[in-house]
């Protein structure tokens, strides 16, 4: 069946999607308050372990596996596996994120480590990155190829290092006050934008693809990856909080994003306030750096680098022949970019 577009990329893949996910994580046995925690943070379950119908997350980055593999002329069957690879492993760094920053609520539910305390939550994350790489050893029973498979491996604990330096970068920006534009994109490269590479080129390789249309997808999801986090710094500080679902800006948080270090690194003034004074900031005083940040140039110039790293990502999926696949991703491409929540 031919995409026509990305609704119906969406529509055929989702439910193979999630039960995949549910094939690998509910296989063999186990304890049933284990299942209950990876169900739950999954969406698959509530904190009991009764069944639920709402999604946790858009399944964003699986579809772009599924897409990667169609766009160099595979069967995206083969790369199911790996998309519920990358879906797992994205979902085991959100229960360790959680627990690291501190974040009582995930979709508007209770995070794991809320519901079930620290030491087990920190278990729930480590299976479920034992469970990701389970999940893509299952290409071969798929019918891809032993070497397809060991590449796979390759490029998926690859990233997954990346992802870790990205966090540990995110953690140290915590407590430092010389946060620097190039160290905060050098961080989102490794935390956002190296998984949405490699599930672009995995999918690729599910393909068989050739190493110049596997480096394309890459390119492409590292571009994505930059452009789609700097729009969410763009709207934790500017967005609609009824759209966003976020009850308080980040800058309530004192949140390091690209606006408020690019602002920073020209008001010393705004940098004691924001970095050093560690003051609550009063409502009042949250609408001033706001609308302060935004004279520096700080919304102008992360929407900028959004729309440079948008760019080149559709610039090197333009080096794939045309396909309906090739234009369900620069259509998720845009719709990312221009997205309000």
């Amino acid at each position: 069946m031919a995409l026509d577009d990305l609704a119906s990329a969406f529509e055929r893949f989702l439910a193979p999607i999630e039960a995949e996910m549910r094939a690998v994580v509910n296989a063999g046995t186990q304890p049933a308050l284990f299942n209950i925690m990876l169900n739950y943070h999954l969406g698959f379950a509530d904190e009991h372990g009764h069944a639920v119908s709402a999604r946790a997350g858009k399944r964003i980055r699986p579809v772009l596996t599924l897409l990667s593999c169609e766009a160099c002329g595979g069967d995206w069957r083969m790369a199911l596996p790996a998309a519920a690879a990358v879906e797992l492993l994205h979902n085991f760094s959100l229960i360790h994120d959680d627990i690291e920053d501190r974040d009582e609520l995930r979709r508007g539910r209770p995070t794991v480590w809320k519901l079930w305390g620290e030491a087990q939550a920190i278990n729930a994350g480590d299976a479920m990155f034992a469970l990701s790489h389970l999940a893509l050893l299952r290409c071969a029973e798929a019918g891809a190829r032993p070497a397809q498979v060991v590449q796979a491996l390759r490029v998926f604990d690859e990233m997954c290092v990346q992802l870790t330096v990205g966090q540990h970068l995110d953690l140290s920006f915590e407590t430092r006050n010389d946060v620097s534009t190039e160290e905060y994109l050098a961080m989102i490269g490794g935390k956002t934008a190296a998984l949405i590479a490699a599930a672009c080129r995995i999918g690729a390789l599910c393909a068989d693809a050739t190493e110049a249309h596997a480096d394309a997808l890459e390119q492409f999801g590292r571009g994505l990856g930059v452009a789609f986090q700097l729009q969410d710094d763009v709207l934790g500080i500017w967005g609609d909080p009824v759209t966003t679902g976020k009850h308080s800006s980040d800058l309530v948080h004192r949140k390091k994003t690209l606006p408020v270090i690019f602002a920073a690194e020209r008001d010393p003034a705004l940098r004691a306030r924001y970095f050093d004074d560690l003051r609550p900031l009063s409502p009042e005083e949250v609408e001033t750096i706001r609308a302060r940040i935004e004279r520096l140039g700080g919304r102008q110039y992360a929407e900028s680098m959004a729309e440079q790293a948008y760019t080149q990502a559709v610039e090197a999926l333009q080096r794939l022949p045309y396909t309906p696949a090739r234009e369900a991703l620069a259509a998720l491409a845009r719709a990312l970019l221009n997205r309000q929540a």
